[in-house]
């Protein structure tokens, strides 16, 4: 670690559900999804961008993205990442995402889904929407949805994760209903979707599924590929979860997580 590009202190990493030092270190400089040609990092979009994690390593490998764009609803994050990863690029910058979430943007604004992300049409090569839909509830999945179809080059990709399950298993949902919750307070805390209305949804949107990567714990989130749908495509997932059973529980959040980073002491980096 050096001055030039501090690590998120501790309080921060722990909202994002991991507070390794090494998961948001890239010593090596190599590219942050080694299956991705270079051509994918020119212009990135990071739907979600937390305190850095993946903007300091993208930050830190080559080819470095020409033009990066992270949005975020925690406002104490967004200014972390601004005083100290955009001051490193400043090709690299960070806005705060005012939408309402009961934990990490109490105050915010109900989503408007008459208005568009602040990014150009075609403006990203690569989107990363990482621990994104796994947070969203069902209405909100096709307004953002459309959104990184509007925002992607024509031969560009959505990196995402999901949490699915089957709805023939529940024959009591209703046809409107294609999200479980765990969480009857905070329903963000984690969704899981229909596989069936994902992909109904995406083919509406005139996307379809690159690729599609099941769990390494039975349940646990699906790495998933979007990109633009050839006319006539239909998006499929033929992979099974057959990963064994386990538990990859995030930490629990302490009072106000809110409110960290937006004081100065817990903006301050680690030293």
């Amino acid at each position: 670690m050096t001055k030039q590009l501090p690590i998120p202190p501790v309080g921060m990493r722990a909202l994002v559900g991991d507070t390794n030092e090494a998961s948001f270190d890239n010593p090596t400089g190599v590219p942050i999804f080694a299956d991705l040609g270079d051509e994918f990092y020119d212009s990135v979009f990071d739907l979600g961008s937390g305190c850095g994690r993946l903007a300091r390593q993208l930050l830190q490998q080559s080819p470095r993205p020409k033009a990066y764009l992270g949005i975020d609803l925690h406002a104490g994050m967004v200014r972390w990442c601004r005083n100290n990863l955009t001051a490193a690029d400043p090709n690299f910058r960070f806005l705060h995402h005012d939408v309402f979430e009961l934990g990490f943007n109490p105050t915010g604004k109900p989503l408007d889904r008459s208005q568009p992300l602040p990014v150009p049409d075609a403006y990203a090569s690569l989107i990363i929407a990482w621990s994104i839909f796994t947070h969203l509830v069902e209405d909100e999945i096709p307004y953002y949805l459309e959104q990184c179809a509007r925002i992607l080059r024509s031969n560009g990709v959505i990196r995402s994760t999901w949490f699915l399950f089957d709805k023939n298993y529940f024959p009591m949902m209703q046809t409107f209903q294609n999200a479980l919750y765990i969480n009857p307070i905070n329903p963000t805390n984690a969704v899981i979707i229909d596989r069936s209305w994902l992909l109904g949804t995406l083919s509406s949107l005139g996307l379809t599924v690159a690729q599609s990567k099941p769990p390494s714990t039975r349940g646990f989130q699906w790495v998933i590929d979007l990109r633009h749908a050839a006319p006539g495509e239909v998006p499929t997932i033929s992979e099974v979860d057959e990963a064994p059973f386990g538990s990859q529980r995030p930490p629990v959040g302490g009072a106000e997580p809110s409110k960290i980073g937006l004081n100065d002491d817990s903006a301050e980096e680690e030293r």
